[in-house]
């Protein structure tokens, strides 16, 4: 895992060509409070609208948070979707000059009604496509050649993705991968749903999940025994080098060719939230990864941290580089992943208000944690689903409390707090109260304990409309009655002698 921590960190920014099939995914975010009178089904009560890149939309945005450099090849509508997915894909970072605009072809739209059970639990209800799925006409095909043959010279690596919304047609794929070998390029291929994939022959990577390689093997994978069959029968179909078989929780079973094949476990258990968008995100890494030269085992892995760390957000939020490094520090018990400066924690708290959860804070010195703070950050848990410790600096504390506070210095605290399981998230501030912090990350809830008097930054919370909690005092030890216990020791200890 060390070694994986320095290939992550070392990662430059590749170029890669990826072809596919773009797609809008509109996200329509709502309450659901009743059922509907009409007919046995929930009303949805509209909140908000999210737009985003889907499909290899979603592989462009892995590829692009990775560090790397994507140029999107494909096609799409001469319409005001086409115009938002253009934005969308720029945004995140892709270059779009290989897309292909055609007027009587409609940019496939997926549109997700997602809804909010009480308030927390974000829960997809209903999906409703818009596209064709006619194959690409002879003209379109030549177009997205040429668009490839452009590519080809900075590219390090070609990755295709197909959703068989009729851009990887029998004729035009089996072209788009010779012409990319014979450039020497590694052709990657994350296959569609068919029984038939002899129209990926020569690619070099072929990486179906678990029921796509059933399907097209015939198969039926229950065992090790038969996720080898099923690589063999991969690899022979398509004539690829490497074969990865995604194997959800359970990682990943890579087949290189004349090597065999082994399992690649993810290496911590998974809490799976959503698994769509996992296969994309697991591309973006392999793309990434084999373009800067990983060997096919390093790639897997890092891939399956990945996919991990996708398999527990709702909807597709592509993964950080530094994401991946923090969770494998995580791994093997580096320094604590928890703790993070005010900008990074913004973004993370972003992330998990888009799921639908609470976000609950606190603050304070956390100076000689004791079991009362342990007590109390552990009811304070129980309002939301993360829970956010703001701790003052060394220099914020002496200012509160005095020149001889605080005992234990801020990163040792920090790193104390981010060892308890209630907690989820660390930061630093300087100030003299939390307010500014508050401000910039807007928690839904401030908790604090029964013997704070006054809550300097309820203004602030309720302004933006957040509630304040205010818990039971917990009786037991204060920190300044812990302190002072050991200097009365003290003293007894010096005046006995």
């Amino acid at each position: 895992m060390h070694d994986l921590l320095k290939t992550i960190e070392g990662f430059g920014s590749p170029r890669i060509a990826l072809l596919g099939d773009f797609i809008l995914d509109r996200y329509v975010y709502g309450d659901v409070e009743r059922i509907n009178p009409e007919a046995p089904v929930p009303v949805l009560r509209t909140v908000r609208c999210e737009t985003t890149a889907g499909g290899t939309g979603n592989v462009a945005a892995a590829a692009a948070a990775l560090g790397g450099q994507p140029c999107c090849i494909g096609v799409i509508g001469k319409d005001a979707e086409g115009d938002e997915l253009l934005s969308l894909l720029g945004d995140a970072g892709a270059d779009t000059s290989g897309l292909i605009r055609i007027p009587d072809r409609p940019t496939p739209v997926k549109t997700r009604y997602v809804g909010l059970a009480q308030h927390r639990s974000a829960q997809q209800m209903l999906r409703v496509d818009e596209e064709s799925v006619d194959p690409l006409g002879g003209e379109a095909q030549e177009l997205l050649r040429g668009a490839l043959r452009k590519q080809l010279a900075a590219a390090r690596i070609v990755t295709l993705e197909d959703y068989n919304k009729g851009t990887f047609t029998d004729e035009l794929t089996p072209q788009i991968i010779a012409e990319a070998t014979e450039a020497g390029k590694l052709v990657i291929v994350d296959p569609a749903v068919i029984s038939d994939y002899r129209r990926y022959r020569g690619a070099t990577v072929i990486k179906p999940n678990r029921y796509e390689a059933s399907l097209v093997t015939g198969v039926e994978i229950i065992d090790d025994a038969t996720l080898d069959q099923a690589a063999r029968g991969l690899v022979e179909i398509t004539e690829a080098q490497v074969a990865v078989i995604t194997l959800d929780r359970e990682g990943a079973y890579l087949y290189v060719r004349g090597e065999g094949g082994k399992r690649i476990p993810h290496h911590r258990p998974l809490s799976v939230y959503e698994v769509s968008g996992a296969g994309d995100e697991t591309l973006g890494l392999l793309s990434v990864a084999l373009a800067e030269g990983c060997d096919y085992t390093q790639a897997v892995q890092l891939a399956n941290v990945a996919g991990g760390l996708e398999v527990e957000r709702f909807g597709f939020i592509p993964i950080r580089r530094d994401e991946i490094a923090d969770e494998i520090r995580r791994m093997i018990g580096l320094r604590g992943w928890k703790v993070m400066d005010r900008a990074r924690l913004a973004e993370e708290l972003k992330r998990r208000r888009q799921c639908g959860e609470t976000i609950v804070f606190t603050n304070g010195c956390f100076d000689l944690l004791h079991m009362g703070h342990i007590r109390y950050l552990q009811q304070a848990r129980e309002f939301g689903g993360a829970l956010v410790v703001a701790i003052n600096s060394d220099h914020s504390a002496r200012r509160l409390k005095g020149p001889d506070r605080p005992v234990i210095g801020q990163d040792e605290r920090a790193a104390m707090l981010a060892a308890l399981e209630c907690v989820d998230y660390v930061t630093i501030f300087e100030e003299d109260t939390a307010g500014e912090l508050i401000e910039l990350l807007k928690p839904d809830l401030q908790v604090k304990g029964g013997t704070t008097p006054v809550v300097v930054e309820r203004e602030i919370v309720e302004a933006y409309g957040g509630k304040v909690v205010t818990l039971e005092k917990i009786e037991g030890p204060s920190t300044t009655a812990i302190i002072n216990r050991i200097l009365e020791a003290n003293q007894e200890q010096q005046s006995s002698q």
